[in-house]
């Protein structure tokens, strides 16, 4: 009678292991940052997988209307095709992070290879910007608690999300923004994409409309937008 009871507590712990990889809010493999865990008035609006011409830049006019800064994690090798986009996302004052150079899923590399992924991307954006923050998004949020240490090593801190617009598969922008509206509380992580890791010039018009919407939407409850770092001091 213990084998098949073994074997479903087994099968039940590869199931919770498998999840906590890549649930963005899962702190198993070590602490992440999610949001504030305390409900406030603040919201951080987070972007992935770019440089990505010309949504990005169309992102750029937009936060700017607003006044609002954003952090935007780029993947190496597109910053190594389009440098000026990153220098006006530096030049307009938002956080840059390390979004690795390729975009793997991690948990399914070497410790090497995660390694090269994460100082190659540092080294593109290094050579487009100089210096930058130290903050790191894994890709699909793919995590393993050898990602976590490697991370650690380069002095990076690993920043997750606690509420995914889901553009990359929802086509509309009044969508998007309802997705994220149901989850809103405060204190949160927001992610959205102005890029895609499989090719460049996807078209992101939607998650720039969408952004537009957000921004108008709680600007007027009374939200502040913060990029990462600001809100990390916040908790602290």
């Amino acid at each position: 009678m213990l084998g098949p009871a073994i074997t479903l507590a087994s099968a039940t712990a590869a199931v919770a292991a498998g999840y906590q990889s890549m649930s963005p809010t899962g702190q198993w493999y070590g602490r992440t940052f999610i949001g504030n865990p305390r409900p406030s008035r603040q919201l951080a609006l987070t972007f992935d997988d770019g440089p990505n011409d010309p949504h990005t830049l169309r992102l750029l006019e937009l936060l700017a209307t607003h006044n609002v800064h954003a952090t935007f994690f780029l993947i190496g090798r597109y910053v190594r095709h389009l440098p000026q986009i990153v220098r006006e996302i530096s030049a307009a004052g938002h956080v840059i992070g390390n979004h690795t150079f390729t975009h793997p899923l991690l948990i399914f590399k070497s410790e090497n290879e995660i390694r090269r992924e994460l100082t190659d991307c540092r080294c593109a954006i290094e050579d487009a910007v100089g210096a930058h923050s130290n903050l790191f998004r894994p890709p699909f949020g793919g995590r393993r608690p050898a990602v976590l240490r490697v991370a650690r090593e380069l002095g990076l801190q690993t920043i997750m999300w606690n509420i995914p617009g889901d553009d990359w598969k929802v086509s509309a922008a009044a969508m998007i923004e309802e997705k994220i509206s149901q989850k809103i509380r405060g204190g949160d992580v927001i992610l959205l994409h102005d890029g895609q890791h499989k090719q460049l010039g996807v078209d992101r018009s939607q998650t720039v409309l969408a952004t537009g919407r957000l921004l108008t939407r709680y600007k007027d409850e009374g939200f502040e937008f913060l990029t990462i770092p600001q809100m990390l001091n916040t908790t602290r």
